[in-house]
């Protein structure tokens, strides 16, 4: 791949690990779009900030003239959009960031994109990937798995933004023919993720001597998938895809939230025991549901598996132990993005 890609929310947790990737491990150009809110921080990009295929661009994807400028100052091949609002519980307090971002950031990309392919002559190679999320779906019951053609049923304000900008992107393939494709994911987990996620929360918790709070009875399921494997899934997609398809990207490992929060207490118990406060797991602490809380998600991910041969690599121990390692190894990046001094 040695092509000119514009990823947007490129300084985020997923994003930023597509642009570490591609900058590592191809000649592609990539040109990092992200406005540097509180998920998107400089110092995700740090290990390949300097190299010279690489360009930052503090932009905001609902300024439609930025747009316009940035797809005709570096004329890209492809468009990796994963800039959004993420978080469930933010979405609760304040839906109103989650509507502008999510629907209208991307219905103005969208027209940017398709304003650019047209003028550039409707270049064959063009894409645009749309990352999405399992949580479209809506939940489900003790059984089953979403497939790309389980009816949309979302449940919070952030999983109804993220369906609406579904469908904007499929109504500019339908309307316009602008070449899309769109993926719709499982919970990732990894590296430089914020510290607001589930694993995050109950690793620097722990490590603080602090509540892990845990909603309900913890029994909430949820399809786990490593971060790199997603990367690897959406690069072949961009890649392979037919367009006009949704792929669903899955890890094939579905686990209660409160088994997660154990693991994590056994793995810290190992690695950093606290004699003066004992086991990690006393921390442990059930606090009241989420509002519209989703009982469980599943990802059928045959669809890539058998056209595109995608399948993920990292199994949930190894993937836990390289997490849990890394938060370790990194308490400087965590007070960096939460605004606290850097220990020298």
């Amino acid at each position: 791949m040695s092509d000119t890609l514009l990823v947007t929310g490129g300084a985020g947790f997923i994003g930023s690990a597509v642009v570490r990737h591609l900058i590592e491990n191809t000649e592609s150009t990539v040109i990092t779009i992200d406005i540097l809110t509180y998920a998107g921080h400089r110092e995700n990009l740090g290990p390949v900030a300097d190299r010279a295929h690489h360009h930052f661009e503090s932009e905001d994807i609902t300024d439609a003239p930025a747009m316009h400028r940035l797809f005709q100052k570096h004329q890209p091949d492809g468009v990796l959009h994963l800039a959004a609002e993420s978080h469930v519980d933010r979405s609760i307090d304040g839906p109103a960031a989650f509507v502008q971002t999510n629907v209208v950031g991307t219905q103005v990309l969208l027209e940017a994109a398709r304003t650019y392919w047209e003028e550039q002559g409707k270049p064959e190679g063009f894409r645009f990937l749309h990352v999405s999320t399992d949580e479209v779906y809506g939940e489900l019951g003790e059984t089953g798995k979403f497939s790309e053609e389980t009816p949309y049923d979302p449940s919070s304000p952030y999983s109804a933004s993220k369906a609406g900008a579904d469908h904007l992107v499929r109504a500019w393939h339908r309307t316009y023919g602008l070449p899309v494709l769109i993926t719709n994911c499982s919970n990732n987990y990894g590296p430089y993720q914020h510290p607001e996620k589930l694993i995050p929360v109950v690793i620097l918790n722990a490590l603080e001597g602090e509540p892990i709070p845990v909603y309900g009875d913890g029994t909430n399921v949820r399809d786990w998938l490593y971060v790199e494997d997603h990367v690897r899934a959406l690069l072949r997609v961009l890649q392979e895809g037919t367009v006009g398809e949704t792929y669903n990207i899955g890890g094939d490992c579905e686990k209660q939230n409160i088994a997660v929060v154990r693991q994590i207490c056994d793995r810290l118990d190992a690695r950093r025991p606290d004699a003066m406060t004992g086991s990690h797991h006393d921390l442990i602490t059930f606090v009241e549901d989420r509002a519209g809380h989703d009982w469980r998600y599943a990802i059928d991910a045959s669809k890539i598996k058998t056209d595109l041969g995608w399948a993920p690599q990292v199994d949930f121990e190894e993937g836990l132990r390289r997490t849990v390692a890394w938060y370790l190894e990194n308490r400087n990046w965590v007070r960096a993005v939460q605004g606290e001094p850097v220990v020298e």
